[in-house]
């Protein structure tokens, strides 16, 4: 089964090698036929990167790295 990759922004810097990552998605209502956003934070793990608040990025699912933490960043994409 292949591995759930999401694209976010970089939202907190808290501890080291831990960023944590806005995911927005937007979707129709089946009913009101109107555009809704919703957005969800996840904690995600990174290994050395050079990251700075802001950057896009993308994040995949991942074995439970800590309590907190089952995605990992795989790739900057910009910022």
């Amino acid at each position: 089964m292949p591995k759930k990759q999401l694209q976010g922004i970089i939202v907190s810097l808290g501890a080291t090698e831990t960023a944590k990552v806005k995911v927005v998605r937007q979707w129709q209502h089946p009913l009101y036929k109107k555009s809704v956003k919703r957005s969800k934070n996840y904690i995600c793990h990174h290994d050395g990167m050079k990251l700075k608040l802001g950057d896009m990025v993308i994040i995949e699912e991942c074995r439970p790295v800590s309590k907190t933490k089952h995605f990992r960043i795989i790739e900057k994409i910009k910022k």
